[in-house]
């Protein structure tokens, strides 16, 4: 479903009559949507006409045609509703148009449930290629998320929230949709981009037509707009004065990207850290109980509910500042996920056995003597330079802060002698007018001088744009096995696959990549 107000309605149609939901994000590919099928054997599919994104429109129909057919089981019903201009023929009596179901609708009252039964199934993608089923039960959910509404992000009945996302993504479920009715605020839903729908001025528009207290986004939002209009003309255009902080997650944030923000917009940026499988903050600055110092490149301390620790390689736990994987400590706090959809032992073998009594985050980072958690990496975005293991983070964090350079991606690319090296790609803000070379050299100095000579970084490449997911993530893991010359399948998530073949080309051009 796209971003309309009917892809709510359903979810909250589910929940109202105990049926479990599965929200796909709209314009997967007909592969993933039929795996998901076949996953949950869903009775009913509930989808849209299209969806639009800058520039194009998403037909939503083939899409889902193809997924039935390929899915080996069979739904029972599909109901779809026609966008205005975009009405596609439906073939009774399988297919039904949302209007003609809710003109023989009838009032269903709620349906009591136990606080372990399941609200919801959220897919993300598993390492096998099958999807991993997040699960969430009904009470823990509640309890969770009501009370992080006022705690974390200091909202309260009347205000208006924004949450900055999309409802097939964790973040839509947990901030668009669920915590802020639990907890009675209002809270906006927006089909659109940062920046092309129209402008790099939307954000503010709608912040300041509804008056938004505190908006929620990923960091690679304002890393667009800040690349469209690093001068912040358009926000001089709106009135912001009912805006009282920022929220920033769903990958790591630079510290260039929240100072800028903070110049911008005179209130607290925070960067908080969470996952689909706890749906909800693991570290954050807690507004609602206690503003603490901000630490540029820190997620913050961890939030009442979770104890957090760092592990090394030799299953030990981590002195301050030491490096290593980050666990959380058994039992998890309500509101996570208690398994995986049909897949108990999958859920206990990916997650709890690798170091005993902890939940493994696949993140990577430290704790520093004040208690503050720094997330650096994905656990296989650490790279070993010559047995030096570095985090690529740290890295990306320098070259951010070259004026230029709008945003970044590092990745350690094979090395018969280092074992791997670590190479750049950057993205220029609009306007820049400098020779790539100059700034590829004055990169790769910023590193030698903050980094030191250990991390061996001696290549930076300008790039027209970065391969991303249509949440915003950087797709690291399929560049470097691009530029290592591995085989890799297109992720079902990414937002333009041509990139790819940009990005292939750039690496040939520098001869990283040889064919």
């Amino acid at each position: 479903m796209p971003m309309i107000p009917e892809a709510v309605i359903a979810m909250l149609g589910c929940a109202r009559i105990g049926a479990i939901h599965s929200v796909v994000f709209g314009g997967f590919a007909s592969t993933e949507l039929a795996s998901r099928i076949d996953d949950s054997k869903a009775k009913l599919l509930v989808t849209a006409s299209c969806g639009f994104e800058p520039g194009r429109t998403v037909e939503y129909k083939p899409l889902v045609d193809e997924a039935i057919k390929i899915a080996n089981h069979k739904i029972e019903k599909m109901i779809l509703f026609q966008r205005p201009g975009h009405e596609v023929k439906l073939n009774a009596p399988l297919e039904i148009s949302w209007d003609e179901v809710v003109s023989i609708a009838e009032p269903a009252d709620c349906v009591e449930m136990n606080s372990n039964e399941f609200a919801y199934i959220l897919y993300t993608s598993g390492t096998t290629g099958t999807p991993k089923g997040i699960v969430r039960d009904v009470g823990g959910h509640i309890v969770a998320l009501k009370w992080t509404m006022k705690n974390i992000y200091n909202i309260d009945t009347n205000d208006i929230w924004w949450s900055a996302s999309d409802i097939g993504w964790i973040v839509g479920h947990s901030y668009i949709v669920y915590a802020p009715l639990f907890k009675g605020c209002t809270t906006v839903l927006f089909e659109g981009k940062p920046v092309g729908t129209p402008d790099a001025g939307t954000f503010w528009k709608i912040i300041s037509d509804y008056k938004v207290k505190s908006l929620f986004t990923a960091p690679t939002a304002f890393r667009a707009i800040k690349k469209e209009d690093p001068d912040g003309k358009f926000f001089s255009k709106y009135d912001l004065s009912s805006f009282e902080s920022l929220f920033l997650a769903g990958e790591r944030a630079d510290p260039d990207t929240i100072k800028w923000a903070e110049n911008l917009l005179k209130v607290p940026v925070i960067d908080h850290w969470w996952q689909t499988e706890t749906s909800w903050a693991i570290s954050s600055n807690c507004t609602g109980i206690e503003m603490m110092e901000t630490k540029y490149g820190s997620a913050c301390k961890a939030v009442p509910g979770y104890d957090v620790k760092i592990i090394k390689p030799d299953q030990t736990l981590a002195k301050p500042n030491e490096m290593g994987d980050i666990v959380v400590k058994l039992p998890l706090p309500p509101g996570t996920f208690p398994t995986l959809w049909n897949a108990d032992q999958r859920f206990k073998e990916n997650y709890m056995t690798n170091y005993k009594g902890y939940y493994q985050t696949y993140d990577a980072g430290h704790i520093d003597d004040d208690g503050y958690i720094w997330i650096m990496s994905r656990t296989d975005d650490i790279i070993n330079v010559a047995g030096h293991r570095l985090s690529t983070g740290a890295i990306e964090e320098v070259l951010s802060e070259h004026q230029s350079v709008a945003e970044c991606a590092v990745l350690g690319i094979a090395d018969k002698l280092k074992g791997q090296l670590p190479i750049g790609l950057v993205v220029l803000k609009s306007g820049v007018d400098k020779n790539n070379d100059t700034i590829s050299k004055e990169c790769i100095q910023m590193v030698r001088n903050q980094i030191g000579p250990v991390a061996a970084f001696k290549v930076v490449i300008v790039i027209k744009r970065l391969p991303k997911t249509r949440s915003g993530k950087i797709l690291r893991g399929t560049i470097r096995k691009i530029a290592d010359n591995e085989e890799y399948k297109v992720p079902p998530t990414i937002d333009d696959p041509v990139i790819l073949n940009e990005i292939k080309e750039d690496l040939i051009k520098h001869n990283i990549l040889h064919t």
